[in-house]
């Protein structure tokens, strides 16, 4: 192909269930190769490192995403859905949903939440722990908080919630290549995806969420009517699986690392650092694709024009060129410049939300909890862009 003869080959399956189960071996290699790697099932160029992948993240103009951030390319290829307006989208079409949301959801919007999320982090917490003291913290804690605060605070009404995480499976699988995964989900396509865009139109959402917000933008004429829907689907889409499986990664990190563990109950302040550190470590996204717009070089390679290119967002936040000692979970640590939220103008706009999430669900748990341990080994759920879980066994003890 164009431009590979100089670029070192990796002919693995970044897809195959081993390297999406265990992709730190696959990480390794891809770093150790070079900066840019032809991976030879796909026709694509691979970065994993933390330099280019920062820097692709960054620069739009070279590096689309409205030739869509998955495998498919959207220049010859028809997406199942109607693209999103933020995350497959570049400016001038992604200015204005960008800045209505950022403004919806800016960290000074969401301080009238943190009392009642703070509540509720602490009613599940006593709801948990009124049982033995063992449990699934994936499902009883990361699955559980974001889906009760969440569609709350978005406006959805009370049923059919439970549809959420297996539509953002679907669509993060999407961004993959059709295999077995892909097809799991076909059967449920048609369902999944009326149900969602039934919950984005104006009269399925309360009056005082950000759904309504954002339909009020249309109304000033800082959205489209067209647009206003797709804006609300990009965070029922994205703000939802994110969030769970970081906060699956904090429970993890810290039943590993007890030490750490221990040092958030002396400082709870530390919430925000431990789930941004569980973010970079764990990288709940771990790829997203972009389309070269130009011949691009990249670290002396010529990428050319309209090559799909992957970014593996876990691996450049483990790269020990960036990182001191990147596979250790430590609160010690600043994880600032982690590409776990992306970076640039398509960093993720929902981040200061997730992080809220965080810091309400483990202060409560700290204060509450001495010690968490896991009962057995936790099980993953397989997706071809999220790290995922399926199962995270522990056992806790009460501080009284």
């Amino acid at each position: 192909m164009p431009g590979t003869a100089e670029l070192p080959v990796c002919d693995i399956d970044v897809f195959s269930p081993a390297a999406l189960e265990n992709p730190e071996e696959l990480h390794r290699v891809l770093r150790t190769a070079g900066p840019v790697v032809y991976l030879s099932r796909y026709d694509v160029r691979a970065l994993a490192r933390h330099e280019e992948v920062h820097a692709a993240l960054a620069d739009w103009q070279h590096f689309e995403s409205g030739s869509g951030v998955g495998l498919a390319n959207f220049r010859h290829e028809e997406s199942w859905r109607p693209p999103s307006v933020l995350l497959e989208a570049d400016p001038p079409r992604h200015d204005a949903p960008r800045r209505v949301l950022r403004d919806i959801l800016a960290p000074s919007a969401l301080r009238v939440l943190r009392a009642a999320w703070q509540r509720a982090a602490e009613e599940l917490v006593e709801q948990v722990l009124a049982g033995e003291g063992t449990f699934d913290a994936f499902t009883e804690l990361a699955c559980a908080f974001p889906l009760r605060v969440f569609p709350d605070a978005v406006g959805l009404g009370p049923d059919g919630r439970e549809n959420l995480l297996p539509y953002g499976n679907m669509a993060f699988n999407s961004f993959g290549p059709v295999n077995d995964l892909v097809r799991a989900d076909a059967h449920r396509v048609a369902e999944l995806s009326a149900w969602v865009n039934a919950q984005c139109a104006r009269e399925a959402l309360t009056d005082d969420g950000f759904g309504a917000r954002i339909w009020a933008a249309a109304d000033r004429g800082d959205l489209t009517q067209a647009q206003a829907p797709l804006v609300v689907r990009s965070l029922l889409t994205a703000g939802v699986d994110t969030t769970v499986h970081g906060l699956a990664a904090c429970l993890y990190a810290f039943a590993t690392h007890p030490e750490q563990w221990q040092r958030l109950r002396e400082r709870p302040e530390l919430a925000r650092v431990a789930f941004d550190e569980a973010v970079r470590w764990q990288s709940p996204v771990q790829t997203f694709f972009r389309t070269a717009t130009t011949d691009v070089t990249i670290a002396d390679a010529v990428v050319p024009e309209g090559t799909k290119i992957l970014m593996f967002l876990g691996a450049a936040n483990r790269d020990p060129g960036r990182w001191d000692d990147p596979d250790r979970f430590d609160l010690a640590r600043d994880p600032s410049g982690h590409v776990g939220f992306g970076m640039g103008i398509h960093q993720c706009v929902g981040q200061h939300v997730a992080r809220l999430e965080a810091e309400t669900l483990l202060t409560a748990l700290a204060a509450r909890v001495e010690h968490i341990e896991l009962t057995a080994t936790p099980r993953r759920h397989l997706n071809n862009t999220l790290r995922s879980w399926a199962s995270l066994p522990v056992r806790v003890h009460r501080t009284r």
